[in-house]
């Protein structure tokens, strides 16, 4: 018997080795999982995708048609719009002026430019680059949405400061349009010149330029946005004042170039990162979201940084883990920065999902109903850290998406995390107006405004609640 079960252990590993070893999951096929998902979900048209890791290219898609009306399939060289992500690209021009002594980021507006309201002036340009100026809005004027560029300036210029500089996060074009100013005048430029472009030359991005829906480019993705569910075409224009923050125009390939050109050195060596990577606090000393031109990302482990577009395109750099990702969509409101970090974990081994990354997929896979269990779950974990603004900007992206009832219950999240935020609390009540819950949304504006007694939108928003 003892020989016979000698045997038969001896057979069964025999067997063990020869059995071929189960192969890994291919990160290609998931990536495509991810994206299929993600295109079906949210109705976008078509898209391109590009992971970049220790300095090669790793992966490289392209999924659906470029062009509703034809349809033109995408494909590795279709071109698409990324917007914001025009920031980045003024971000690392700004810190390449500063690694060569010619911009100092602590120095005012008033240094560098003439000509401005007095208001203005004490504004530094790392306020700017962060966007916690006060500064008006150029853009958001009827003169720009006429396509009056001098009337939109002017109108700026005659407006009042929204807020003493440095004291909270407030997203404003005339920002970039002012540091482009800057940098053009530091390079005796007229003042309007594009910013972005020397680093297309530098990395080599020949699909690359400036560009709107004024121009003919070939190969270029139309675009789209949702209007109550149905797909409908989209007019944009920038002006030369707003090309150092959108009117970008790349592929996937040419970004993964750049990425690595970042995350390489060759366009910014590692003081200049750190620095253009680093929150810039607010004056009441709380971290603010924004580095230079960057958003950086709240993450215990494998750091993250990067910037969205339009919200229809977005690029994330991993720079610890020399990793970056960038998914393309010809889809506003199609907020592919959901995906990245899932895509990103795929290539960066050991990392897990955390933070607002985490806590979407839990309620994706669970159910946004089970929103209460899925968080006392993930809470169980003492490292478990959640970042306010980001969690804010998911719940009204949801609230675009069409989806109040899922925005509710993560914006419920946010007051729940944060019980001592206004934001979060005016941001809860915007949730509960618009689910059509009007006692709860008076509710959160008050407690808002117990916690933040500037808050001017709850003010109003009472105001309109009460008639």
């Amino acid at each position: 018997m003892r020989i016979r079960a000698l045997f038969c252990y001896a057979f069964a590993l025999l067997a063990f080795a020869a059995a071929p070893a189960r192969a890994a999951p291919d990160p290609g096929v998931q990536v495509d999982a991810i994206m299929r998902r993600a295109m079906a979900e949210r109705q976008i048209p078509g898209a391109q995708l590009a992971v970049v890791r220790n300095g090669r290219v790793v992966l490289l898609r392209h999924y659906g048609v470029a062009n509703l009306q034809t349809p033109v399939p995408v494909t590795d060289g279709t071109i698409f719009s990324i917007n914001s992500i025009t920031k980045a690209f003024t971000g690392v021009a700004a810190m390449r002026a500063v690694e060569a002594g010619r911009l100092d980021l602590s120095k005012r507006v008033g240094d560098y430019l003439g000509g401005l309201p007095e208001a203005w002036r004490g504004v530094t340009v790392r306020q700017l680059l962060s966007h916690s100026s006060g500064l008006p809005n150029f853009a958001g004027s009827a003169g720009s949405r006429q396509g009056d560029e001098a009337a939109a300036w002017a109108w700026a210029l005659a407006q009042p400061v929204r807020f003493p500089p440095g004291e909270r996060f407030d997203y404003s074009q005339t920002n970039y349009a002012l540091v482009q100013n800057i940098l053009n005048k530091l390079d005796g430029r007229p003042l309007d010149d594009p910013v972005v472009l020397a680093q297309t030359t530098l990395v080599g991005m020949p699909a690359t330029g400036l560009h709107d829906g004024r121009d003919v480019v070939p190969g270029k993705a139309a675009v789209y946005g949702l209007d109550h569910g149905v797909r409908r075409g989209l007019f944009e224009t920038f002006s030369p004042r707003h090309r150092a923050a959108s009117g970008m125009d790349s592929t996937a390939a040419d970004m993964a170039r750049w990425m690595n050109a970042i995350l390489d050195g060759r366009l910014l060596g590692p003081a200049a990162r750190q620095a253009m990577w680093t929150r810039v606090p607010f004056t009441s000393g709380a971290p603010g979201q924004w580095g230079m031109g960057w958003l950086v990302m709240g993450r215990a482990q494998h750091r993250s940084v990067g910037m969205t577009g339009g919200s229809r395109s977005a690029m994330f750099l991993y720079p610890d883990d020399h990793v970056g990702v960038v998914v393309l969509t010809n889809l506003a409101g199609a907020a592919p920065e959901d995906m990245v970090d899932e895509i990103a974990a795929l290539f960066i081994p050991g990392m897990r999902l955390e933070g607002v990354a985490a806590l979407r997929a839990a309620l994706d896979r669970q159910g946004y109903d089970k929103a209460a269990d899925v968080l006392a779950g993930l809470r169980r974990d003492p490292g478990f850290r959640v970042d306010e603004q980001e969690l804010n900007d998911w719940g009204y992206r949801l609230l675009g998406f069409g989806k109040p009832q899922q925005a509710l219950a993560v914006l419920k999240i946010g007051a729940e995390l944060f019980p001592q935020s206004g934001n979060a609390h005016d941001s809860l009540a915007d949730a509960y107006a618009l689910n059509g819950d009007k006692v709860a949304a008076i509710a959160s504006y008050k407690r808002s405004l117990d916690l933040d007694p500037n808050n001017a939108h709850a003010v109003q928003r009472l105001k309109q609640l009460s008639e």
